[in-house]
C-alpha cells in the first residue's frame, strides 16, 4: 500500500507539470502552489526521516563514534543551516494552510487536510526551535512579501504551537485523507500524535516553567496519547533506491564503515545483557564480541576491532522511529515522579522499557529478569536519573531528541569531552543569515546569547 502511495504521489506531481503544456509553459511546475493539499502534505512527510537520520545528531547524543576522518564528533564551532526545513516541508505545509479555501475535498475532508498540515508544521517547527533557539516563525514563509523575517522567541513559539496542536485536533471530522505515507489517512492516529507532541513539549518545560509544563502535560495526557507501538510516528522506508534508509546509502552504497558504537553505549547495555544491543550494532569482526569505541578518539584504528553500526539499523527498508509509545511511558513515569499525575512512576518506567524491547526486537521475552537487575531496576530515590538513562538507551538513532533530553535533565552523566570540548547546547545559525537577514539575526543573537552565535548558548527552556 505504501509503495503505491509513493508511486501515486510521484505520478501526480509529474502529470500536473505536463498537463496544459501550452498554457503553463511560463509557469514553474515545481511550485508548491501547483500541487494538491494531500500531495503537499505527502511531500512534507518525505522530510521526516531527516529529523533523525543524521550523523551529527548521533554525535550530539554520543551514540556513535567516528572510526576515521574524525571531525564532527570533536564539536567544532560551526554554523548549521535550517533552510532545508523552511524551503521544503514548512513551505509545503504553509501553502496548504494559506490555500485552505481552494483545497479540494477529493483528497479527503478539507478540515482534516488542514489539521494534518498544522500538526506536521508544528512538529517541524518544534524540532527547529529546539536545535537553534529563537527562529523565524510568525513572519516566516511569506515569500516576496518578506525576505527578512524577524526571529520569534522560543517561548512564544512554544505557546503558539500548543494552541496550533489543540486547534488541529478540535477541527478534525470523520473521514480520512489520501496520499498519507505516515498513517494512511487515519485521523485517530493523527489526533494521538498531536496530543503526544504536546505532551513532550510540555515536559521540555519542566525546568523553566514547571506550572505551565504540568498544566499542558496533564491536558495532553487526558486528550489521549500514543500508548502502543502500532500508533508510533515512524517513517517506513522502501527496499529500493527511490526511498531507502539514509544509513543504507552511506554504509552499503558508499562502503563506509565510519561509525562504531560508543564505549558508553556498550558499557550501558552489555553488562545487563540488553537484547537491543544486538540490533543497535554488530559484534566486532575481530573477536565476535561487542566492543565500543571511545567517543572522539583520533588515533588511527582498525574497524575490525569495534562494534559497527548494526545491520538492522542500516537495512535498506529500516524504519525511522520519531515519536514512540516507549517515550510516552517514560514521560508519564517522569511526570509521576514530579508529582504531576497520579500514576506509578515505576510501572510506567517498566512499561516504557517493555515497549522499547517490542519496538527494537519484536519481543518482550526476558523483560522481567531484565528489569530485576539492580543496574536497571527503577530507583525511586533517583527517579529522574533512572528514567533518563533508559530513555537515552531507547532513543538510539534519534540523536537530536536524546540530545534535547540530556540538555533538559543533565542525564545520563559521564559523556566524553573530546579535546576538552563539551557537548554543544545548541546549533549555530546558518552563516549567511548574518548578511541575508542581518538586522534580525543580530537582534536574536544579542537577545539570547549576548551577541555571540556560539554552540554553547543556552536555549530558553535549558535552565
Amino acid at each position: 500500500m505504501m509503495k503505491n502511495i509513493y508511486i501515486i504521489l510521484s505520478l501526480a506531481l509529474l502529470f500536473q507539470s505536463c498537463d496544459n503544456f501550452d498554457e503553463d509553459i511560463n509557469i514553474n511546475p515545481n511550485l508548491p502552489s501547483q500541487a494538491s493539499g494531500t500531495q503537499l502534505i505527502a511531500n512534507a512527510e518525505l522530510y521526516l526521516p531527516g529529523l533523525s537520520s543524521s550523523p551529527k545528531g548521533e554525535f550530539l547524543a554520543q551514540y556513535l563514534a567516528e572510526t576515521q576522518y574524525v571531525g564532527t564528533s570533536l564539536y567544532p564551532q560551526e554554523s548549521t543551516s535550517f533552510y532545508t526545513y523552511y524551503q521544503g516541508p514548512l513551505e509545503n505545509l504553509q501553502t496548504v494552510l494559506n490555500n485552505r479555501e481552494n483545497l479540494s475535498s477529493v483528497g479527503g475532508p478539507v478540515d482534516n487536510q488542514v489539521a494534518v498540515a498544522k500538526i506536521l508544521r508544528a512538529y517541524f517547527y518544534w524540532n527547529v526551535t529546539d536545535r537553534w533557539g529563537d527562529v523565524p516563525y510568525t513572519e516566516a514563509l511569506m515569500g516576496s512579501a518578506n525576505f527578512t523575517p524577524a526571529y520569534d522567541t522560543q517561548e512564544s513559539i512554544y505557546l503558539d504551537l500548543f494552541e496550533e496542536l489543540k486547534e488541529a485536533t478540535s477541527m478534525m471530522v470523520s473521514g480520512s485523507i489520501n496520499n498519507d505515507i505516515v498513517y494512511d489517512g487515519n485521523m485517530e492516529n493523527w489526533r494521538m500524535l498531536a496530543n503526544t507532541i504536546r505532551l513532550f513539549m510540555a515536559l521540555r518545560l519542566s525546568e523553566v516553567d514547571p506550572d505551565l509544563a504540568q498544566t499542558e502535560f496533564t491536558a495532553a495526557l487526558s486528550d489521549g496519547v500514543i500508548l502502543d507501538n502500532a500508533n508510533n510516528l515512524m517513517y517506513h522506508h522502501l527496499p529500493e533506491a527511490n526511498n531507502q534508509n539514509y544509513w543504507y546509502g552511506q554504509v552499503v552504497n558508499q562502503n563506509r564503515e565510519w561509525w562504531a558504537l560508543t564505549e558508553k553505549l556498550v558499557a550501558q547495555m552489555l553488562p545487563v545483557d540488553d537484547p537491543r544491543l544486538q540490533v543497535y550494532g554488530n559484534p566486532a569482526r575481530a573477536n565476535d564480541e561487542f566492543v565500543g569505541l571511545k567517543f572522539g578518539e583520533e588515533e588511527s584504528i582498525g574497524t575490525e576491532e569495534y562494534s559497527l553500526l548494526g545491520s538492522d539499523i542500516y537495512a535498506q527498508d529500516a524504519p525511522v522511529y520519531l515519536v514512540t509509545s516507549a517515550q510516552v511511558y517514560f514521560a508519564i513515569a517522569e511526570a509521576a515522579a514530579r508529582g504531576w499525575v497520579a500514576e506509578s512512576a515505576e510501572e510506567n518506567y517498566n512499561m516504557a522499557i517493555e515497549q522499547s524491547f517490542l519496538q527494537w526486537t519484536g519481543s518482550s521475552e526476558g523483560i522481567d529478569s531484565f528489569l530485576s537487575q539492580p543496574e536497571v531496576a527503577f530507583d525511586a530515590a533517583n527517579a529522574i536519573e533512572s528514567i533518563a538513562n533508559q530513555r537515552w538507551v531507547h532513543l538510539y538513532m534519534h540523536g537530536y531528541e536524546a540530545w534535547s533530553e540530556w540538555r533538559r535533565t543533565g542525564f545520563p552523566i559521564g559523556f566524553e569531552s573530546p579535546n576538552g570540548a563539551e557537548i554543544p547546547l545548541r546549533l549555530s545559525y546558518p552563516s549567511n543569515e548574518s548578511f541575508n537577514n542581518s538586522d534580525n539575526y543580530e537582534e536574536a543573537v544579542s537577545r539570547q546569547f549576548n551577541g555571540e552565535d556560539l554552540i554553547y548558548g543556552k536555549l530558553w527552556w535549558d535552565q
